[in-house]
């Protein structure tokens, strides 16, 4: 069974990276750290632990380790500075930092039956996985706005259990629920009227997620 992480799939059997049901070219060294970062979260893992998974009972130099973490994180459109999912440990190593959670219990296609909760944008409902959901114009995006006024990363809509946020990417031109500016992670509700840029999204709980504690709605 796959592992989802934000808007990918890692799927360890046929050692796959999905984003959006589309591959994403990942070299060997660079998939087999992700496996093992994966798989061990969030523990943070040691250069010599890596280079020996890597590379066993072969001396590599730091700069080969360090040339595979820059190839996994452009292919994650990770940053160093402000990770997402791969997080440096300064004079250690490294860490998966980002949610991850059985691709299985998540919605696998946008508007697919069975999600728990979903967006409804111009009367396309567009169902959320559990976990990460980045919303933007970006084609990488799981919940995909092509508008010049949308950032390419706009917003990330978190779901954890039964409870749901969201907070804005430092887009040009912010996120609001309910008429209130977005700033850190703001809880949702059944009904929430979410804006990005000036894109108007209702934010919806599906069948008997409704009582589940999503956040109450603010006066």
């Amino acid at each position: 069974m796959g592992i989802r992480f934000g808007e990918f799939v890692l799927e360890t059997e046929s050692r796959e990276l999905l984003r959006a049901g589309r591959e994403v070219r990942l070299g060997p060294k660079a998939f087999e750290l992700l496996e093992f970062l994966v798989s061990r979260r969030p523990r943070a893992l040691s250069k010599f632990q890596i280079r020996d998974r890597l590379w066993p009972r072969t001396t590599v130099s730091e700069s080969t380790l360090a040339s595979v973490v820059s190839e996994l994180r452009s292919a994650l459109g990770d940053e160093a500075r402000r990770p997402r999912f791969v997080r440096t440990v300064y004079g250690f190593g490294y860490a998966f930092c980002g949610e991850a959670s059985e691709a299985g219990r998540a919605v696998a296609a946008a508007g697919t039956d069975g999600a728990r909760f979903g967006i409804v944008w111009h009367a396309r409902e567009i169902g959320l996985p559990d976990g990460e959901t980045i919303i933007g114009r970006g084609s990488d995006c799981g919940v995909r706005i092509d508008q010049p006024d949308v950032s390419r990363h706009h917003a990330r809509i978190r779901i954890e259990e039964d409870a749901a946020s969201i907070e804005d990417l430092g887009s040009k031109n912010g996120t609001c629920v309910s008429g209130k500016a977005v700033q850190g992670l703001t809880s949702l509700w059944d009904g929430a009227e979410i804006i990005v840029g000036s894109e108007p999204l209702l934010f919806r709980v599906c069948g008997a997620s409704r009582s589940t504690r999503t956040g109450k709605r603010r006066g």
